[in-house]
């Protein structure tokens, strides 16, 4: 990637950022994930002051304001999760999230009554990862904001559990990568006998996310070979269901 104009709106923020604290190229380059040659032309065309040719910019300066806090307030991610969280903030998944909370705000309390919430959850027992980059300014090497605490092989436990307005269902601790057929293990032995129980003969709605294995065609055939009715959900949404309050 030679060109400036094929940086995104993240890599340019990082090369900024990184430039003021004089890092070398090459190791902006890499923490762009972008060409050493693109991180010199954007930084040369900064210093000379030519505007930059090309599509006219797609973010306001305020979007350029909250970015570069978005980079201050998660000084650990990298330019993947920013990306994600960048993206995720964008209009569009506003506009679909909004849609579908404007749907489901007439909804009756019967109606939710009805859903039994579902999810996957990873807990740490220890502290994170081993050697986290953190996004800092000269000088703040020390500062609490850029330190964290981490072992060298934390141990971590995933878990799948459901609910209801009736109740909860049993934790499902999870020693395999989530695949379909594993999901579907879960949804046979755990999720179907935990709905008998807690809504007896009554219809209920599954809620799950978008995850591969849910999404699967080998899923939703069984889900629908099991009757089972799913609740349309909006694609990065753990905000939306109720069970991480649980």
């Amino acid at each position: 990637m030679g060109k400036t104009a094929g940086l995104t709106v993240v890599q340019k923020t990082i090369i900024d950022t990184l430039h003021k604290e004089r890092k070398p190229q090459t190791f902006i380059a890499k923490e762009a994930g972008c060409s050493q040659s693109a991180v010199s032309k954007h930084i040369n065309r900064k210093l000379s002051g030519r505007k930059k040719g090309g599509r006219k910019r797609c973010t306001t300066k305020q979007e350029n304001s909250s970015l570069e806090r978005l980079v201050k307030q998660n000084r650990l991610k990298n330019l993947g999760e920013l990306q994600k969280e960048w993206t995720e903030a964008g209009h569009r998944q506003r506009q679909r999230r909004l849609t579908w909370a404007k749907e489901k705000k007439k909804w009756t309390v019967a109606q939710w009554s009805k859903v039994f919430f579902s999810d996957e959850n990873k807990f740490c027992i220890l502290f994170g990862n081993q050697g986290p980059r953190v996004w800092r300014k000269g000088g703040e090497a020390h500062s609490p904001s850029s330190l964290k605490s981490s072992v060298k092989f934390p141990q971590s436990v995933m878990i799948w559990g459901a609910m209801s307005s009736a109740g909860v269902g049993p934790l499902c601790f999870l020693k395999a990568k989530v695949t379909a057929p594993v999901y579907q293990e879960i949804l046979e032995h755990l999720m179907l006998p935990s709905a008998d129980q807690l809504f007896k003969d009554a219809d209920f709605i599954f809620q799950q996310d978008l995850a591969p294995a849910h999404t699967a065609k080998s899923t939703k055939s069984w889900l629908n070979d099991h009757g089972v009715g799913v609740l349309d959900w909006p694609a990065n949404s753990p905000d939306l269901n109720p069970i991480e309050n649980l």
